[in-house]
């Protein structure tokens, strides 16, 4: 059961000390993933997507909102990722697969 309590408190770790901004890309990000999510067995695959896509969000914000290098940003973020545990990125993918799963189901629940 130690595993499980790791992946909690990496969950837990990356949804309490990211910044109100991060939250809302995190957020916008698999929410669009969710409504263009027809059926669960696509919910792996789109969580990638999901994933990806907020990546390129949060590069984008650094780009254009906090006028970062793009070029060094792109390395720094690209370092940043080759040095990240598993568990990180597994947490990652947790949370953004459960709202993957959990917005699709409604959307398909109510519209049919």
């Amino acid at each position: 059961m130690g595993f499980i309590t790791d992946i909690w408190n990496a969950i837990l770790h990356i949804v309490q000390t990211a910044d109100t901004i991060t939250l809302v890309l995190m957020a916008v990000a698999a929410l669009i993933a969710g409504f263009v999510t027809m059926e669960l067995s696509a919910v792996i695959p789109t969580t990638i997507v999901a994933l990806l896509a907020f990546v390129l969000l949060t590069f984008l914000r650094a780009v254009l909102m906090q006028h970062a290098d793009a070029g060094a940003t792109w390395n720094a973020d690209w370092h940043a990722f080759t040095v990240m545990p598993a568990l990180v990125l597994l947490a990652y993918g947790i949370i953004f697969g459960v709202v993957i799963a959990v917005v699709s189901t409604i959307r398909n629940t109510v519209m049919g």
